[in-house]
């Protein structure tokens, strides 16, 4: 913790005096600060939860939780010094989770194999959903429960202890009742090495132990419930999803994860909305908006549900009631809001994961059995039962029910049905009886207490002489590596736990409730889902369809939108000689060279050959002509060859004449090899020789025209020499030149 931290916590939570005696003893030595704080007639301030609930024991544990709300006419700010006045609006829940703290230490205190001959007791308590409250809790926590500064001197012979102010300080404490809480109260505590064990934090960054080397937590974080959110979206190919968050650290680092886990697996993000508490019902509103707006049918909700209520009213209002919804841990479980009329009608079927849940045999009878007449030191007990049964139990303390009548003795918790008795499904209440064994098996290792195991029938004690140093239990806590008394292993990695998440489904039973029914386990990274038990918002067991656009059928093949998600395409056929044969895509894969696709473009069938046949008239027709032209070339020939000596064809340059019709009768003849059925080697034969055969054919024609002008224009005066130009060589090699040009080109 930095300096400037420790001033302004100091300033907040202990007021001038202590401050300014903080700040001499850091100069001149611990001792003169204490002198100069007794000086200044140093006194801790009051705790506004009546201190707290106090057990004795040889070791104490301390305790915050969130017992009271802060009244809405009431504005608390983080930076404001609470006073003496109480906290009103005792919470149902969170009693239960004090006395799954206080049955767990009954468990161990009554143990022969856990910490025997040590008994544990507590300190609890109420932070009113306040963190400088939990600050001031906290430090009084760790300077024990007498109320002046005068004991302080103790400090410096037990340096290192955890005591600074008080008889009988904790050395280790179980609060931070949200992330934000735990973060604050953790780094408060860093300096003064006092383990903090959350039973709600879940926050990614208290993971890390350069920050937080002294927390500790049985919750997990939210990155796994946000990969656990994305593999469902991943494993029903879900492909376009909406998401609402809050508009804190807790929404959008699980829509971080959440988007970076599905589009790992090509996913995408419909749209985001958040929500902000102080705007909720106009945030709400647009969100219901966008949710109708969007073609995405599945909706990530990651919020309170407090939020989450409002923004189903303004679903209701739009008659929005045909979407499935995701459901974060903060709401997924909310009897409050399963139980909201207009729950039933558009929140169907939802899947969320869940904090996981477990059983604590006893725990029920040990909750009905709680009476104030046998705990008249429980001033919470006794405030609850004056809320649940509208009368006073007739135990002398102060109350805000103070004028209601006395209570005839007959009131018992076994008739009353609420979230303090409900002890079905266990979730953030086991998480406070883990850390309970949690702390007590450090403390055990701690005292190297002996193992019953190895001697059994002896009566086996820890060895306890000296106050437990906080700084050795935290050592002793990363340690930890057990078996709880439910069979369930439980070790920390770093501050974390085993990942260990429940599925819920919200299913509609035939009295026309909305009951939580478990569908799944989220065990690390691994996802155990029961799809056959799912009821979806439709109705039945038809998984829902989110997505942007439908999945290219085969012979097509997809094109993403200009400035859209990857989600979001056209389906493009394929072209001629290609083919897709799957559902959805990419590209279409070129056929065979023997090969061409069919008229679907789904597969690659052999070419039909198209071919002139000798048998056909056209194919007989033109036989006939080739043939009759070579027989007319072959007899001009003969013609030329029998009268070469003669005047009229040496003076027509015979050699030219001879090569000119070997041409004419080539190109007859090449036009037979276009008939008949094609194979590899006329393929190639026919092309290259009827284009050599035609420029041979084409180039004695050109130079004949060449040497006829040239002795037309010979005639004149000085033109002799143009004919030595065109000579008998220069003729045969501009046919031979011409000629080997097309020759190149086929080969």
């Amino acid at each position: 913790m930095s300096l400037l931290s420790q001033l302004v916590t100091l300033w907040i939570c202990s007021g001038p005096s202590l401050l300014l005696a903080w700040l001499v003893g850091r100069q001149l030595g611990l001792r003169v600060g204490i002198q100069i704080a007794e000086t200044l007639n140093c006194s801790r301030w009051g705790i506004p939860s009546n201190n707290g609930f106090f057990q004795e024991g040889d070791v104490i544990i301390g305790g915050l939780f969130n017992i009271h709300y802060v009244p809405p006419t009431r504005d608390y700010r983080f930076t404001q010094q609470p006073d003496n006045k109480p906290c009103t609006g005792l919470q149902s829940l969170p009693m239960q989770y004090i006395y799954a703290m206080m049955f767990a230490l009954e468990e161990i205190n009554n143990s022969s194999t856990l910490l025997p001959g040590v008994k544990l007791g507590h300190h609890i308590h109420d932070s009113c959903s306040l963190p400088a409250w939990a600050l001031q809790a906290a430090l009084s926590l760790f300077g024990g429960h007498m109320p002046s500064c005068n004991s302080a001197a103790k400090y410096e012979e037990e340096k290192g202890i955890g005591a600074s102010i008080g008889d009988q300080p904790v050395p280790l404490i179980i609060g931070g009742c949200n992330s934000v809480t735990a973060q604050i109260v953790s780094r408060l505590l860093v300096p003064l090495s006092l383990p903090l064990v959350s039973y709600t934090a879940s926050t990614p960054s208290l993971s890390d132990k350069q920050q937080f080397p002294n927390f500790f937590r049985t919750m997990a974080s939210d990155v796994y419930q946000a990969r656990a959110i994305a593999q469902l979206a991943i494993k029903f190919k879900w492909t376009w999803v909406g998401a609402v968050v809050a508009n804190n650290d807790y929404g959008l680092m699980v829509l971080k994860v959440f988007q970076e886990g599905i589009q790992r697996a090509g996913l995408c993000l419909a749209f985001v909305e958040t929500l902000q508490r102080e705007n909720i019902v106009s945030d709400a509103r647009r969100a219901a908006l966008a949710i109708q707006a969007s073609t995405a049918k599945v909706i990530l909700i990651v919020t309170w549900y407090t939020d989450v209520m409002e923004l189903f009213l303004q679903l209701e209002k739009l008659n929005v009631t045909d979407r499935q919804f995701l459901a974060s841990e903060a709401w997924s479980t909310s009897s409050d809001l399963r139980q909201s009329t207009f729950s039933h009608k558009v929140a169907s079927g939802v899947l969320g994961v869940a904090i996981r849940s477990s059983t604590l045999p006893g725990f029920d009878t040990y909750i009905r059995n709680l009476n104030p007449l046998l705990r008249p030191n429980d001033h919470f007990l006794k405030e609850f039962w004056e809320k649940e049964f509208g009368c006073s139990p007739g135990i002398a303390t102060a109350s805000p029910f103070a004028s209601l009548p006395p209570c005839n003795g007959t009131e018992s918790l076994w008739a009353v049905n609420n979230l303090f008795t409900d002890t079905s499904q266990l979730r953030v209440t086991y998480n406070v009886y883990l850390a309970v064994y949690a702390a007590a098996h450090a403390i055990h290792s701690l005292l190297s207490c002996p193992d019953v195991n190895s001697s059994p029938g002896r009566n086996i004690t820890c060895s306890f002489t000296n106050q437990i140093k906080p700084i050795e239990l935290m050592e002793q806590l990363s340690k930890v590596n057990v078996t709880t008394p439910q069979g369930e292993a439980f070790n920390f990695q770093g501050a974390d736990i085993t990942v260990k998440y429940d599925l819920v489904n919200w299913q509609s039973s035939p009295e026309g409730q909305v009951q939580l029914v478990l569908i799944g386990l989220v065990n690390g990274f691994d996802l155990h889902l029961n799809e056959s038990a799912i009821q979806w918002s439709t109705g039945s067991s038809q998984v829902p369809v989110s997505i942007c656009s439908e999945a290219c059928p085969s012979g097509t093949r997809m094109a993403t939108r200009k400035g859209e998600p990857i989600c979001c395409f056209d389906c493009i056929p394929c072209a001629d000689g290609e083919i897709s044969n799957t559902t959805g895509s990419t590209q279409c894969v070129h056929c065979p060279s023997e090969f061409w696709s069919n008229a679907e473009r789904t597969a690659c069938i052999p070419r039909q050959l198209d071919f002139l046949s000798f048998n056909e008239t056209l194919g007989i027709t033109l036989t006939a002509v080739a043939v009759s032209g070579v027989t007319v070339t072959i007899a001009v020939f003969v013609v030329f060859l029998y009268y070469r000596q003669t005047p009229m064809v040496r003076a027509n340059n015979s050699e030219l004449s001879f090569l000119l019709l070997l041409s004419i009768k080539l190109c007859f003849l090449c036009s037979l090899v276009f008939i008949g059925r094609p194979s590899a080697w006329s393929c190639q034969f026919q092309q290259a020789a009827f284009g050599i055969s035609f420029v041979l054919c084409v180039s004695c024609l050109q130079v004949k025209t060449i040497v006829v002008l040239a002795a037309f224009r010979s005639a004149r005066p000085g033109a002799e020499a143009l004919m030595r130009w065109f000579g008998p060589g220069q003729q045969r090699g501009s046919v031979c030149f011409f000629t080997s040009i097309q020759i190149g080109t086929c080969v």
